[in-house]
């Protein structure tokens, strides 16, 4: 989804399309900030029309209310449904029938990265065995995967080569995820505001994770550009973690892996997923006496956020 007049989308925006998904279908799972998965196999009964109608509804419906277009995937399963919805413009619906014939060519020649569970370092696995494509990974016998990644992992990227997903659409399924966006007054080409932002959005998630006990797995970085173009990358923290040091030196290596140079960015967005309860999270113990110590500094700074608010306490480059 997207505003039709650049501006970044915000949480009614999507929570209003969000309600319009409920209007056709109850089986709807939001995916913030800017997604969602909704089962219309019903819908299309009680409607009797075909799903690139029912999505053509939906979008005329969200761009006359909210002023968003939508790019819809429509497939049989969420996954093939995410990755068609990747693939579409806004304004237009990708359909991805359920023969078999022809998820294998939609399939065909997308890296292995685009498949859900394999991040940079299982991506570079298995490109080390020459298994760089979705098709390539779909051609390997199921033996070889489970011994490149292990039984579990092996058999489940061998479902998803081949355009399987059993995972279901649960409706009201609690967020995977937190997010939060930058957008600058202008187009932005000083990196060092660029930098700033990031240092603004890791301090936002990393408090708003302590605050409910919380840590994620991973970041999503999505940078806007002037001309529309949209870049995300994703980078696997070494562990699980709420920590606002950690959450930043990850943010600013992919920020620094995108080479954006003099590029005009008009927003920066930063997205925190694989959250579970901090409780079960393992914590490598750290030696390191400055680390410890900014820990300990976090944890005060929180207690003062919370209650005199979360402009109480500011890290000096941004105060300036």
């Amino acid at each position: 989804m997207r505003r039709i007049d650049g501006a970044p989308l915000d949480t009614a925006a999507h929570h209003g399309v969000l309600d319009l998904l409920t209007g056709l279908t109850p089986v709807v799972q939001a995916l913030p900030p800017e997604g969602a998965l909704a089962d219309v196999r019903g819908a299309l009964r009680y409607f009797d029309c075909d799903p690139v109608r029912l999505a053509a509804l939906l979008r005329v419906r969200a761009l006359a209310r909210y002023g968003v277009e939508c790019a819809v995937g429509a497939a049989p399963n969420p996954l093939l449904a995410r990755l068609a919805a990747r693939g579409a413009e806004p304004g237009r619906t990708l359909l991805v029938p359920g023969h078999p014939a022809a998820v294998r060519e939609f399939l065909a020649g997308k890296p292995a990265a685009a498949l859900d569970g394999v991040g940079p370092r299982t991506a570079r696995t298995l490109a080390g065995y020459g298994l760089d494509t979705v098709d390539r990974i779909a051609a390997a016998p199921l033996p070889v995967l489970q011994r490149i990644l292990g039984a579990r992992a092996g058999r489940e990227l061998h479902e998803r080569a081949h355009g399987i997903d059993r995972t279901p659409v649960l409706p009201g399924a609690p967020d995977r995820s937190l997010a939060a966006e930058r957008p600058f007054g202008h187009d932005e080409t000083d990196p060092d505001r660029h930098r700033r932002a990031l240092l603004s959005l890791t301090e936002e998630l990393g408090a708003r994770l302590r605050s409910r006990e919380q840590v994620c797995r991973s970041l999503t970085l999505t940078v806007r550009c002037a001309d529309r173009t949209t870049v995300t990358r994703t980078r696997t923290l070494a562990e699980p973690t709420a920590h606002s040091v950690a959450l930043t030196a990850t943010a600013r290596t992919v920020y620094e892996s995108l080479g954006l140079q003099r590029a005009r960015v008009r927003v920066l967005g930063l997205r925190a997923e694989g959250i579970g309860p901090a409780a079960r999270a393992a914590r490598q113990l750290s030696l390191d006496p400055e680390d410890d110590r900014a820990r300990r500094i976090e944890a005060v700074t929180d207690l003062v956020r919370a209650k005199f608010g979360p402009g109480a306490v500011l890290r000096g480059t941004l105060a300036a």
